[in-house]
Parts: structure tokens; C-alpha cells; sequence
């Protein structure tokens, strides 16, 4: 390397004080491209964890960073052409459709962030109900919940996807390249195949249900009924023919004719387990364009989707109240994970209340974000003792309801940052829900979403409806919480978010703490040990120092629980001279730019 590159490099890693954590100079390494294309660190030690860590990945004009290297290098190949962030995030969400199945796609749903440089925009493409959606829909013949996968497998828990009507709503406001360019990445994929990653395979061998789909044991498992090994070349000749009628109609080769006939059927065809989608129900779907959540966390601006997110909104709790404390001192540790488990309770508490899709239920968005409201929280918050179980709060502003609370969880779930050359940004999280959805593939070569298993199962508790219960055309609460963070001149500073089901509000709030409270690189904020509470016992992360932390907590009266958290947070965080990005290493994930 040149002394020149270092000394680009060390100059990415300065401002902000980013502190890389240990991660030596020496071992970077600058691989070819246009212009700064892709700086990075040299693969740190294997963590405890037994993952390899990465190094930030650095570029002067742009970035992606998305959770598979060939995604990411699609949104890249975009960008590189002069794309815009919303260009590159629609090429690499469908990249992500063929090499990472079980998480995203154009059979599920997603909410998308994007900046334009002046004005923040937070578009819903969450899935709907069908209209003959009922209440009871998740009630057994004996009136109680069904047991989860019960529900889950079929066509019962499909909802209408709204992914793809997101990006073609993203890119007639904000592209500039043409539409069938941005998808030519993901038909040159399909086409001509990609290698199984040993993710993939993973995830196919711990899969029991997958493969009783009869198309999708056809494309992800060998005659012997084992998943295809590790290396073997996958190609999709059936999501190459959906895409290229996309690329040549619309979203409308997808919401009506041939493609929406296979979905009702798929859906409604499945005879243990059936669901009541109809062709209505595709062709009346809408994106809904949503006020955005804001709040303020010390000098900075955080903003994030609204409900039926209920992600943005625990965030900014959880940083309200940590804002009362100084956690740059405390640094990652017990004390820290104390005040983030406390802060997760309270928040988790008047999420399970409070929200749910608002065109159903008035959600008092500002109140449970005031500032006022939230140091009242935090005062509830002892520094040598949990809680326990923490109540709802009484926030201001908020209309009488008569609510009784819920949960609900997408596992199934993927994140992309990008920003592009002219300061434009997408943070857009993208789920089917559990891993592979419905477990129901289509004619079409894509996985249908379970998002109606967000919804909660028993309608009615203590006399009182629910307010996440299902209805026809209601979107189920998520927890996804794309982020972007803007600094005190109100410019776009960073963009964050993570997969993992209501754990993602805990991921997002950690990261963040990480970068703006202890001045870490994203790629350090991202790899650091998991901790939080749902509102029950404390979860640190097993296999990380976390697990040190335990018998600490356990003084101060927390029920302690180690458990895997597999995050996987994409942070791109913007410098005086380019950007630097971080992909989780507990995934394959890579943040890359030009």
C-alpha cells in the first residue's frame, strides 16, 4: 500500500474520534476499483464468538452496505453507474430475493427511509390483511392460540406483499436510472446462478418445514432430500421470468395477471393450512407515506419510520432515557448493559400498549417521545437495582384507549444503508417474517411472506380488544427500525438498522449508542456483545464478554438469560472525506462503495 492510501485511510478514521478498536493500519488492504473503492481492515482474530470480525469498510463517493457480498456488489455496480440510493437499494433487495431466501424479497414487506438531502421521506410497503381477515383468524377450534408454526405453515399467515410496489414508488420519486437497468443485476444472477454460502446452507439444514413445498424442495434440496451443499451453483430460471416481466410492465406483472394468479392459488391452495387472499386484495394494495419519528439524543437528530412500527419509536425511548446518563463514561460493560436493559423494559412496556397500525388504533406517537415524558421514565430507573417487570407509562398527548397489550415478532428480516454520490440516502429494512416466510413458494420462484403471525393471536385479553389484533386490511405492528442519525447543522450523519425480530430495537439502540456515545467506528458499534430487555429477564449475548457481565447484573437483581443474538446491523456513518460502513460479523454481510 502507498503512504498515500494510508494516509487517505488514517484520515476516514479520524474525524469524529473513531476509535478502531484495536484493528492495526498496518493491515489494510485497498482492492482495486473505481476510484476509493473498497478499503478494508484485515479480518481481525476469531472472536469468542468463533466469527471472524471485519474491519469498516471506507469510500470517498458512496456506499451500500447489505447482507451478502453479492448484494452489496449489485447496489455497488448501481451507484457506480451513476444511480441513485434508491436505484442501488431496489437492485440490491432483489439480489437479496436469490441469495438470502429466508430473510426478504418481493413476497414480503418492507419500510424504506430515504433523504434527499434536505427533506426525509418514510414510505410503508407493510403487509395488508385480506379482507376476509377476521380477528379469530389465529384461534384454534378449542378458542385458544394456535401453537406457532401451526400457523405459520401455509397459506393462513400470508399477508399482501407490498415490497415491490415500495421500490417502484422509490424509484419514480427518486431514480435516475432506468428501471429495467436497476433490475438487469438480479436477472444476470438469476440466470447465470450464484454458490450456495455456507449461510444458506446452514440455515436449509436446521429448516423443518421448507421442503414439503414440492418448488421449493425442487430448488434448495438434492433428491436425497438433504440441502444443496455448500458451493453449488444456484440458478433460478423462474424469478429470472418474474423479473424480466417486472422490468417490462411494472409492479403490475406482479399485482395482477399470470403472477397474481399463482399467489392467490399458492395461498388459498394449501390444503392444510389455507389462506383467503384474492386477486382484490393484490391489486387495491397501497404504499402509504408516513411521518417520520424524530427526537432528539444529545447534539444529535435521530428519525425513523412510524407505526405500524413500533421500532423508532422504542429506540428513541430507550435513548431518552439513557440520555440522562453519561454513558460515554460508562463505557460497554454491566453498568451500561444495567441502564439499556432498564431503558428496554420501559420501552418495551408502552410498546406492547400504545402501538399498532394507526389507521386502526390512535397512536400517541408524540407523547411517548417527548423529552419531558422520558426523563420521568428514566427516573423510574434505579442504578443498583432492576425493576423487574416495568408498566406502561401515562405519555402526553394521547387520546383515551381502551387497549389491552400484545407482542409480535419478525424473525425473517434484512437491512440495507446506502448512500450515494449526491448525499442521498436509503435506510430500508425488509422482512417475510420467520425464516423462509410461509414456507410456501410460488410459480414465480419467490417465498410468500407469514407476516399476519405479527399480529397477536388472542384478540381479547381481559375483557379488553387488543390492539394488534388482526383485521382485514390491517398492517401487523413490526419492530423494524431503520434509522438515520443527522447532526447539529441537521446534515445526514448516519444510517443504521438490523434484522432480528423485536430484538432489532435493542440492536439499533446498542449501535447507536456505540457510535454516538462511545466514538466507535460502525463496524466496531455493530460487533459489539448484544444486550437489552424485552420487558422480562435481562438477554446478554452468549459466546461475548457479555457473558462476564452476568453475575454483576445479578447483584443488582436482574434475571439473567444468555442467548444468541444475531444481529445484523448495517451502519454507514458519513466523515469530512467519505463514509465508513460496518456489516455485522455475525453475518456475510459486507459494506462496500466507490
Amino acid at each position: 500500500m502507498s503512504a498515500r492510501d494510508r494516509s487517505t485511510i488514517q484520515k476516514f478514521l479520524a474525524p469524529r474520534g473513531f476509535a478502531p478498536a484495536g484493528l492495526a493500519l498496518a493491515a489494510l488492504t485497498l482492492q482495486a476499483g473505481p476510484g476509493l473503492a473498497q478499503v478494508m481492515l484485515a479480518p481481525a482474530p476469531e472472536a469468542q464468538t468463533g466469527r471472524t470480525a471485519k474491519g469498516p469498510g471506507m469510500a470517498a463517493r458512496d456506499m451500500v452496505a447489505a447482507a451478502n457480498p453479492l448484494a452489496a456488489q449489485a447496489g455497488r455496480e448501481i451507484l457506480a453507474a451513476g444511480g441513485s440510493a434508491a436505484d442501488a437499494a431496489i437492485a440490491v433487495q432483489l439480489v437479496l430475493n436469490l441469495v438470502e431466501p429466508q430473510s426478504s424479497g418481493i413476497g414480503g414487506g418492507a419500510f424504506m427511509l430515504f433523504w434527499d438531502g434536505q427533506n426525509l421521506t418514510t414510505l410503508d410497503g407493510r403487509e395488508t390483511a385480506p379482507a376476509a381477515a377476521t380477528p379469530e383468524r389465529f384461534l384454534g377450534p378449542d378458542g385458544k392460540p394456535m401453537k406457532f408454526y401451526d400457523a405459520v405453515v401455509g397459506g393462513r399467515s400470508v399477508g399482501v406483499p407490498g415490497t415491490l410496489k415500495l421500490l417502484e414508488m422509490a424509484h419514480q420519486r427518486w431514480g435516475k436510472l432506468p428501471w429495467q437497468q436497476v433490475i438487469e443485476p438480479a436477472i444476470r444472477l438469476a440466470d447465470d446462478g450464484f454458490t450456495i454460502s455456507p449461510r444458506l446452507n446452514g440455515l436449509l439444514t436446521q429448516e423443518k418445514f421448507l421442503q414439503n413445498d414440492p418448488l421449493a424442495r425442487a430448488q434448495y434440496y438434492d433428491q436425497d432430500g438433504k440441502p444443496k451443499a455448500v458451493g453449488t451453483v444456484l440458478k433460478s430460471p423462474d424469478f429470472a421470468r418474474t423479473l424480466r416481466a417486472i422490468a417490462d410492465k411494472g409492479s403490475s406483472a406482479f399485482y395482477e395477471g399470470a403472477v397474481a394468479e399463482d399467489i392467490v392459488s399458492t395461498v388459498t391452495g394449501y390444503t392444510a393450512n389455507p389462506g383467503d387472499m384474492t386477486l382484490q386484495d393484490l391489486a387495491s394494495y397501497r404504499v402509504q407515506e408516513r411521518d417520520p419519528v424524530c427526537g432528539a439524543y444529545r447534539t444529535y437528530k435521530v428519525c425513523g419510520m412510524g407505526p405500524p412500527s413500533s421500532g423508532q419509536i422504542a429506540v428513541q425511548q430507550i435513548l431518552g432515557i439513557l440520555e440522562t446518563q453519561d454513558m460515554a463514561a460508562l463505557k460497554p460493560g454491566p453498568d451500561a448493559a444495567h441502564w439499556m436493559a432498564e431503558a428496554g423494559r420501559l420501552a418495551f412496556a408502552d410498546r406492547a400498549l400504545f402501538v399498532a397500525d394507526p389507521a386502526f388504533v390512535s397512536v400517541p406517537v408524540r407523547g411517548l417521545v417527548d423529552r419531558d415524558y422520558l426523563k420521568g421514565r428514566a427516573a423510574l430507573v434505579k442504578p443498583d437495582a432492576s425493576m423487574g417487570k416495568a408498566k406502561a407509562g401515562d405519555p402526553p398527548f394521547q387520546k383515551t384507549f381502551l387497549w389491552a397489550p400484545s407482542d409480535g415478532i419478525e424473525k425473517g428480516t434484512s437491512h440495507i444503508s446506502i448512500v450515494d454520490r449526491n448525499g442521498n440516502a436509503v435506510s430500508m429494512t425488509t422482512t417475510i417474517e420467520d425464516g423462509f416466510g410461509s414456507r410456501l413458494m410460488t410459480k414465480g420462484g419467490f417465498l410468500l411472506n407469514n407476516e399476519l403471525t405479527d399480529f397477536s393471536f388472542t384478540p381479547v385479553e381481559d375483557g379488553k380488544p387488543v390492539a394488534n389484533r388482526v383485521e382485514p386490511g390491517k398492517r401487523p405492528r413490526s419492530s423494524m427500525a431503520p434509522t438515520m442519525v443527522f447532526d447539529e447543522a441537521g446534515g445526514l450523519y448516519a444510517v443504521v438498522g438490523s434484522p432480528g425480530g423485536s430484538l432489532i430495537i435493542n440492536y439499533v439502540a446498542k449501535t447507536l449508542v456505540g457510535i454516538l456515545d462511545w466514538k466507535l467506528d460502525p463496524q466496531v458499534a455493530a460487533d459489539l456483545p448484544n444486550m437489552g430487555s424485552r420487558n422480562g429477564p435481562t438477554e446478554l449475548e452468549a459466546g461475548t464478554e457479555a457473558e462476564g457481565w452476568k453475575a454483576a447484573l445479578e447483584a443488582k437483581g436482574h434475571e439473567v438469560k444468555l442467548i444468541e443474538q444475531n444481529s445484523g446491523i448495517h451502519a454507514i456513518v458519513r466523515t469530512p472525506t467519505g463514509f465508513v460502513g460496518g456489516a455485522d460479523s455475525r453475518r456475510e454481510g459486507v459494506a462496500i462503495g466507490n
